[in-house]
């Protein structure tokens, strides 16, 4: 699972949330269920369902009753949205404060995220 820091139903929301934004979850598929994702993450079930239950919110899943839920035709637009705010806050707003508190220029922090882009693979 990801962030291991998360509390554990966060971490089955970003779980969930990362099948939909590979694609592997395309809008319509049936989502692992409470139980599926309880035996399978060896957790309570009461923290799985919270997990689905923060994408419920979001409107990125939506329940069939009797059936389970669903992934909804927005979901990853929506996603992918969540992930670029907690990205922005969690990445990109330090990554400016601690570059505006170096005296860093633009142009040289831009330098950066190039080389390091570049030695990830991100520009071959």
């Amino acid at each position: 699972m990801p962030d291991t820091t998360a509390p554990l139903f966060r971490q089955i929301a970003t779980l969930i949330e990362d099948l939909i934004v590979d694609g592997t979850l395309k809008p319509g598929d049936r989502a692992p269920s409470i139980n599926e994702l309880a035996a399978f993450h060896r957790i309570n079930p009461a923290t799985a369902r919270k997990g689905l239950g923060v994408l419920f919110d979001a409107h990125i899943l939506f329940k069939r009753p009797g059936i389970g839920m669903f992934v909804t035709d927005d979901a990853p637009r929506l996603a992918r949205e969540r992930r670029e705010a907690a990205f922005t806050a969690s990445f990109l707003v330090p990554l400016v404060d601690e570059s505006i508190k170096l005296g860093l220029t633009h142009s040289y922090v831009h330098a950066l995220l190039d080389q390091v882009a570049e030695s990830r693979g991100l520009y071959r």
